[in-house]
């Protein structure tokens, strides 16, 4: 049997401007690399970007804006926060958040999984997608900001709201405003005004459950915990009530 071995590239992102860093990048994935550690990442921007094929990612640092946007493969592990735009547009792979998240996580992502063990910020998941066998997700361990799920027209979206105290309700606002396809699973307290009038809500039944044990799991897998415990407490799943809910702004 033939061993292949696993090349590691470290790269010093200390000082060194995104397109910089972003052009050593893509020549250590053309090089055969097959994991590659940034160290020292300081908010450089686009790191990610359209990258293609199997290649493990692993920053230490704060990675700026559109992290592993247009990506189709590649895994990227942040140890540490992620800023805006993380996943845009992503079609494949994976982006695990050992932190927090800032605004429009997910934005018209048409695959892969993004997964945030902390908080994110405002209008995570913004029209993500799905077509055929492409199927986004993303799963959040703490709580969202305003304008989660907007526009949602496919895809998983999970909030765990780990950071919640029993009983407190999830602060997000217009969740869901314009959704009108995918869906979303929920653990924790929100009120109906929270909802956008878009917003159908349900239990969740059978295959819901086989959902969210998978992704849960996978959850736990790379941050910690039981999720047969998380899995324990009630869930809500949010799904569209309409196919094209603004529809007849634009219809004669």
């Amino acid at each position: 049997m033939t061993t292949v071995k696993e090349t590691i590239i470290s790269i010093d992102a200390s000082g060194v401007h995104y397109r910089d860093l972003n052009s050593k990048l893509r020549e250590a994935v053309s090089g055969g690399a097959s994991k590659i550690e940034l160290r020292n990442v300081h908010g450089q921007r686009y790191i990610g970007t359209d990258l293609r094929g199997p290649v493990a990612i692993e920053i230490f640092g704060t990675p700026g804006n559109d992290l592993g946007a247009f990506m189709n493969g590649p895994r990227i592990t942040v140890r540490g926060n992620a800023q805006d735009g993380c996943g845009n547009t992503m079609n494949a792979g994976e982006i695990v958040v050992h932190g927090h998240a800032g605004d429009t996580a997910g934005l018209s992502a048409r695959g892969g999984r993004i997964f945030i063990r902390e908080d994110v910020g405002y209008r995570t998941g913004i029209h993500m997608k799905e077509y055929k066998e492409k199927k986004p997700v993303i799963v959040i361990g703490g709580t969202a900001q305003d304008f989660l799920g907007e526009y949602m027209a496919g895809g998983v979206l999970i909030l765990l709201g780990l950071g919640l105290t029993e009983g407190q309700n999830h602060k997000a606002k217009y969740i869901g405003t314009g959704m009108h396809g995918g869906v979303m699973y929920i653990r924790g307290n929100i009120a109906e005004y929270q909802l956008g009038k878009e917003v159908g809500i349900a239990e969740p039944e059978g295959t819901d459950r086989e959902v969210l044990r998978k992704y849960v799991t996978e959850y736990c897998g790379y941050f910690g915990g039981d999720p047969e415990k998380l899995l324990e407490h009630r869930f809500i799943k949010l799904y569209p009530r309409w196919l094209r809910p603004y529809g007849r702004l634009y219809a004669y």
